[in-house]
């Protein structure tokens, strides 16, 4: 079944070293053959990697591709966030991905911004409508949210803020997207929530990603993966699958489309758009 009516886009992390950076290059050449709807650039803490991110950005448009770079408020103030939109603006950027982010080391404060739907507002009062600002979605809940339900009114008020649209952190069980999806519209919440998507290529990598993020492994799949011991090619090939599976499940159950988060990485997600014919 071919899901030409969705979105689909990619997301990269600014490379640090020369190798890096060829890198990516050569994994955003294979990638933008399937003719994402954007590609995504993270930020880092406290702005770590901003030069970084805009270089990738800008670099990507430079190729005739949409890009959208993260903006990450903690740690920053409202001057250094005002001149970063400006760099933006001065480049016809017209999407970003706004994000509460985390503390780097060495912070003792948070800055001028303690929350994402703060930033929103502040992009809104400074630009207006000039961006598409997607914010971050927790269908398993954000692993700092006293509750799933503290978790839901901090979306709902990003929203509110301002915020076109979603993009959710990855899991693995589709159930707690659709449920999520289901309370996010009882909140009164109409913005498109597209599924964050994190292909499977190595068991520990995952593992220790996914205890940072909260994002639960099912207990079947991380026992599966543990039982492949270093068999690297069993484990991305069940990984493979599993996702393929997860995608079809979420887009037939009428997700507006998939974020695919690739650690720069092209042939998993390669493999997963074209088992499902995205786009076509």
């Amino acid at each position: 079944m071919a899901y030409s009516d969705r979105n689909f886009s990619i997301e990269f992390f600014p490379p640090k070293t020369l190798e890096g950076t060829e890198k990516l290059r050569a994994t955003r050449a294979q990638l933008s053959v399937l003719k994402p709807k954007y590609f995504s650039v993270t930020f880092g803490a406290g702005g770590s990697t901003q030069q970084g991110t805009l270089d990738t950005v800008l670099e990507i448009r430079s190729e005739g591709h949409d890009a959208a770079p993260h903006l990450s408020c903690v740690g920053s103030s409202r001057d250094s966030l005002r001149e970063i939109l400006e760099r933006y603006r001065s480049h016809g950027i017209r999407r970003l991905v706004a994000l509460r982010g985390d503390l780097p080391s060495g912070y003792g404060t948070p800055g001028e911004f303690r929350y994402a739907n703060e930033l929103i507002e502040f992009m809104r009062a400074e630009t207006g409508d000039w961006f598409h600002i997607e914010v971050a979605a927790y269908p398993e809940t954000h692993p700092q949210a006293k509750s799933p339900q503290d978790d839901l009114q901090n979306f709902v008020r990003k929203v509110q803020a301002g915020a076109s649209g979603a993009i959710t952190q990855y899991f693995y069980n589709a159930d707690s997207y659709f449920r999520f999806v289901d309370d996010a519209r009882k909140a009164g919440v109409e913005v498109p929530i597209v599924a964050g998507i994190m292909p499977i290529t190595n068991y520990s990598q995952l593992v220790r990603f996914s205890d940072m993020c909260g994002a639960e492994i099912p207990r079947w799949i991380k026992l599966k993966l543990a039982s492949f011991g270093d068999d690297a090619d069993s484990i991305r090939a069940f990984g493979l699958d599993v996702v393929t599976l997860l995608c079809d499940r979420l887009l037939a159950g009428g997700a507006p489309g998939l974020h695919f988060y690739t650690l720069n990485q092209a042939a998993a997600t390669t493999a997963i758009w074209q088992r499902l014919k995205l786009g076509e």
